[in-house]
């Protein structure tokens, strides 16, 4: 490649890469005004999208370059894995800030790829723009649905038992930068047992398990003494404890699903995947979240965490 630093120099870096790695899927990558890319056989096709901003989803140098291509393109997997599809391909634009210079954009972008790699995504094509204000990349991801097909949000049903897996919070310890999306995990769980609702915990889990509980009309009781926390969760001193950094840090996109207690007994003592699971309380008639702490005392769980406001 030519020592030119501008976008056209960066896209045709890209395309090259790209093309070592094309699969029969993608009819048209890179190159034109548009990629042709053959969809699901089934004849569905899922797409998320998601924004990461310089200053409010990462921060540098505190995030390296790679932290952010990884990432940008992780959490729309993790979107695709909160509904048990398989992701397929994938559009990338990017606005770089022009003082990080071009390494900068070749490392976020070589990570972006590198992790679709691992996921079998084809990334083919999107767009880059070069200028003086924050970074900003955007990743439009496609998928397909498996097995069972996709899980929603409103299918939760009274009595059934809420689990979750992996542990939560203090992922601003650097955890919501390098996260691996459990992508795998969601598709062997809902292979093993049919999950009625799921979602990603992004924002925080009382606030994601509220969507739960809006979007299916019902209402949920949390067990606060079984709900998982990470070391980092107890390593924060702000004055939080570590179920306060549990419910409402966020980012830390693990699975949260609801299905029926038999089968949530099934899962968790024959688990299909290596990641822990653990049940945190039961979805029950009415709205709103409550949690039970070890006393048996009842407190309302208001949906606490990340949430953009203008």
């Amino acid at each position: 490649m030519a020592n030119a630093s501008d976008e056209f120099a960066l896209i045709e870096w890209l395309r090259a890469q790209m093309a070592e790695r094309r699969t029969d899927r993608v009819l048209l990558g890179i190159g034109d005004d548009a990629a042709v890319v053959r969809t699901s056989e089934i004849g569905e096709t899922l797409i998320a999208t998601d924004v990461l901003l310089e200053g409010v989803h990462f921060s540098l140098p505190d995030a390296t370059a790679r932290d952010v291509g990884h990432k940008a393109l992780a959490v729309n997997l993790s979107d695709l894995a909160a509904m048990a599809a398989r992701p397929t391909a994938a559009v990338l634009g990017a606005v770089f800030r022009r003082e990080l210079g071009e390494p900068f954009a070749r490392e976020l972008l070589q990570a972006a790829a590198d992790l679709a790699d691992r996921f079998a995504v084809e990334l083919v094509g999107g767009d880059t723009c070069i200028w003086d204000g924050p970074t900003m990349v955007c990743v439009t991801l496609m998928g397909e649905p498996t097995g069972r097909g996709v899980v929603r949000r409103s299918g939760a049903k009274p009595g059934d038992s809420i689990l979750v897996t992996g542990e939560l919070g203090g992922s601003l310890a650097g955890k919501h930068l390098r996260f691996q999306p459990r992508v795998e995990e969601a598709i062997a769980l809902h292979a093993a047992a049919q999950l009625h609702a799921m979602i990603d915990v992004s924002d925080g889990l009382a606030a994601d398990l509220n969507h739960i509980l809006r979007e299916s009309r019902v209402g949920a009781v949390l067990d606060a003494e079984r709900i998982p926390t990470s070391d980092a969760a107890h390593r924060a001193r702000d004055g939080r404890s570590p179920l306060e950094h549990a419910l409402g840090d966020g980012e830390d996109f693990e699975l949260l699903f609801t299905l029926a207690p038999e089968d949530a007994q099934h899962l968790l003592a024959h688990p299909p995947c290596d990641v822990p699971l653990t049940c945190i309380g039961q979805i029950v008639s009415g709205s709103g979240c409550q949690l039970r702490h070890p006393d048996g005392s009842l407190q309302p769980l208001a949906p606490s965490g990340w949430r953009h406001r203008f």
